[in-house]
């Protein structure tokens, strides 16, 4: 993220994050599923919200547009193929989002597989991807088919490896734990899991993370791999990488 450019998490509910990008004077957020706790940080630091993006259309993602568009009266962008209330920008893959007031672009990627249109929003060296790619993991396939979010991932995969993963929940923890069952032998994960954890008892965030550490770690990202090929039950074939993904995440469904 610029230097000029200051991002945080706001939590809301069980295990969600907001985030908020700010240039101490003006914000956007993204996927605000709870508008009082916005509203009170927008306050505390005297922040003025000019813009909502919206990754997909789940209720604990877009419950707070209304009363923050009620407030501020400001644009609210959103995926075209689903229905997201108050939208103002209907994006698809390539489209541009510039905010004028904190002087960034954000690029639209089309991530389908959570749901039918979820989409993500790079720039600034940094992607906002909702529940597509979590730390450690990835978003359950409540409308999508595996092959689409296999394809979503390998999308993302494809950013630099320096890019910062801003996923809207805090589930790192239970994927780790879950990916050493695959792959216990992994020194990288375990070395995530010490130190995530570690931030965790501080009841910190263990976001954001790196594409560089997912693709170290990440189960889902790592299904073309031998060791998890082999752990599945595969033999080792680039054209087993999508059955290989579709049970492993059956497995995590199921764990």
């Amino acid at each position: 993220m610029d230097t000029h450019l200051h991002i945080h998490p706001i939590p809301a509910f069980k295990d969600n994050y907001i985030w908020i990008i700010h240039n101490n004077q003006h914000a956007i957020v993204v996927d605000p599923g709870d508008a009082a706790v916005v509203l009170a940080y927008l306050i505390k630091h005297q922040l003025n919200l000019t813009a909502i993006l919206i990754t997909h259309h789940h209720h604990d993602h877009i419950g707070g547009i209304a009363k923050l568009v009620d407030t501020y009266a400001v644009p609210v962008y959103g995926p075209a193929l689903e229905n997201i209330p108050h939208r103002t920008h209907a994006l698809r893959e390539g489209d541009i989002v510039h905010i004028a007031s904190l002087n960034l672009n954000l690029k639209t990627l089309d991530i389908p597989g959570h749901t039918a249109g979820h989409i993500a929003y790079y720039g600034a060296n940094s992607v906002f991807c909702g529940d597509t790619l979590f730390g450690c993991g990835c978003g359950r396939l409540f409308e999508g088919t595996p092959a689409q979010m296999l394809a979503s991932l390998s999308k993302l995969a494809q950013l630099p490896a320096d890019t910062a993963v801003y996923c809207a929940h805090e589930y790192t923890l239970s994927g780790i734990n879950f990916a050493l069952t695959l792959e216990s032998e992994n020194v990288a994960l375990q070395q995530r899991l010490q130190h995530d954890q570690a931030l965790r008892d501080q009841d910190l965030p263990t976001l954001p993370s790196t594409l560089a550490i997912e693709k170290a770690t990440n189960p889902f990202l790592r299904c073309h791999l031998p060791s998890i090929q082999i752990r599945m039950g595969f033999a080792i074939n680039a054209d087993n990488t999508l059955a290989t993904f579709t049970a492993v995440r059956t497995l995590k469904d199921n764990s």
